[in-house]
Formats: structure tokens, sequence, C-alpha cells
């Protein structure tokens, strides 16, 4: 009778713990609106979308998207502030790195009072551990690997512009302000909102970017910036294992150049992929910078 109460107690323990979890990983209730979408042509996918945690990356991340989707996450009605930001994780085209790209940065700026809209955009079609692919790619996969890529980029910034455009047409629903809308992202995400600011017109240009570590490999640096475009914040760390900081560069001098307002913070340390990671350097306080940086330039509004 006794190890049968043990039993009992053991389980209820057990179903509370995974009912608290739920609750963890729910407790933002984002609102998912579906983007409108083109099939690529040529590309097929033999694998599901995927959510999962990578033992090789450290986090959880999302791979084979292939309907982008936009998470909306609102700030109480108390915080809102009227501000938008359009969050693109990074994971090289392969994966989301839904966590310290996407979700934990939209709680960041949802504590700002600012709405927080994760995009989700296509995916290169991958097995079912994209990260282990990308990972251990070989001389004679990287040529494929490249032309992937490329490939499929163009359809990711598509539903770059295609969720600026939701966004701004849904404002007053939102209690957004349609002028108060940036666009923010991470490595490929920030190849992502580079190709979103050579390739907007009016009704999709965001009034702000925030392109962090990007990956100008794959998006190179235009000598000149685009006309009619707007500020621009950027960090990036020295010591990135992909040699990005100069293209970071690069960027900021274009934007500079242009006369745009162009902030930029290029850490010694902090590698590649901080994100929302703490990592005991000073990247780990981009976000306030970023903030910081919003506020003072009016692109972030205050709440009254």
């Amino acid at each position: 009778m006794k190890s049968t109460i043990i039993t009992l107690l053991t389980c209820v323990t057990l179903m509370s713990g995974v009912h608290l979890f739920a609750q963890k990983k729910s407790d933002l209730h984002p609102k998912i609106i579906s983007l409108p979408y083109t099939p690529v042509e040529g590309v097929t996918y033999s694998t599901k979308e995927n959510r999962y945690f990578s033992k090789i990356w450290d986090t959880e991340v999302i791979t084979n998207t292939i309907k982008p989707e936009i998470w909306i996450y609102e700030p109480s009605k108390k915080m809102k502030n009227g501000t938008a930001v359009i969050i693109a994780p990074g994971g090289g085209l392969y994966a989301h790195s839904i966590i310290s790209e996407g979700i934990d940065v939209a709680k960041s700026l949802t504590q700002k009072g600012i709405t927080a809209v994760i995009l989700k955009y296509r995916l290169i079609p991958t097995g079912k551990d994209a990260v282990d692919e990308i990972s251990h790619l070989k001389p004679e996969g990287k040529k494929k690997f490249n032309a992937d890529v490329q490939k499929m980029l163009p359809h990711s910034i598509d539903d770059g512009l295609n969720a600026v455009t939701y966004i701004r047409e849904h404002a007053s629903e939102l209690g957004i302000d349609p002028q108060h809308i940036g666009f923010m992202g991470f490595s490929a995400g920030g190849a992502v909102t580079m190709g979103v600011a050579y390739n907007c017109v009016e009704k999709n240009r965001p009034n702000f970017f925030a392109p962090i570590y990007p990956w100008t490999i794959q998006m190179p640096v235009q000598p000149n910036a685009p006309k009619d475009s707007v500020p621009m914040f950027i960090a990036c760390a020295t010591n990135d294992p992909l040699q990005l900081a100069e293209g970071a560069i690069a960027l900021y001098t274009s934007w500079r150049k242009a006369g745009y307002n162009t902030e930029l913070h290029m850490y010694a340390r902090g590698g590649h992929g901080f994100g929302m990671r703490t990592k005991n350097t000073p990247s780990d306080s981009w976000i306030d910078r970023f903030y910081d940086w919003g506020i003072n330039e009016g692109l972030i509004l205050q709440k009254d």
C-alpha cells in the first residue's frame, strides 16, 4: 500500500511538473498570423517543420519552415507604447534560433512596452536535425549550401516585407503607430533585415533597422545605401568567428555616408550568436543600448 501511495505521489509530481513547464513555455501567449507566400519553384520538403532542443547549439530551434508566419507578442495595455519591432531569428537559413534570438528578445521588448513580432521566415529544406547538418558540412557540401542559401534568401526577404505590410495595415487594431515599426534580425535574420532595407518601398519600409551580427557573407553590403532609407542600429563582436565584424563596419559606413542616423556597437568579445545569452561580456547589454538609441532618437515611443 505504501509503495502504491509513493508511486501515485510521484506521478502527480511529474504531471504537475509537466503542467508547470507547459505554462512556462506559453506564458506570453502570442497571436499567430500566417503570411501570404508562393512556393519556391524546385524546392520540396521531405521533413515536416520541427521544433526541438539542439545539443550542438545548446538551444531550442525550429527547422523546415515551409509556410511563413508571425508571432505577435503584446505588452500589457498599461505598458504598451505604440512601437512594434519585427524580430528575425538567425540559424543559417537552416533553422530559427527561436529562444535566444526570438522569444527572449520578445520578452525583453514587451517589458519595455514594445509590441514584439517574431518572423518565422521560410527555411531551406533539411533532414530531422538541421543543426547537425549545418555543423558538419563537408567541403563538397558547402557549395550546395551556398547555392541553397542564395536561392531561398530572396523568399525569406519577401516574408520580411510581407510582415511589415501586415503590421502596418493592422496597426490600429494592434495599438501601434504605423510610423514606429522597426525590423531587427540576427545573423541570417540580419541578412533578411538587410534584404528588407535594400528592397523595401514606401508601404513596406520599416521606420528603423537593427541588424545584429548580420550575415554579410551571404548578403554583401552594397556600396551605397538605398535612397529614402531610415535609421539603423548595428551590433557585432570583433571576435565573431564568422568574421562578420568587417561587414558590420561596412554597413555602418554606407549608412553614415548617406547621411542616415546610424549607431554601431562593436564589442571586443561576444563571438557569434550572443543574442540574449549571458556571456559575461559587454555584449550582454546590447539590447539596452538598442533601447537607449531608440528612445533618444524618437524611434521608440514612450508611454504618456
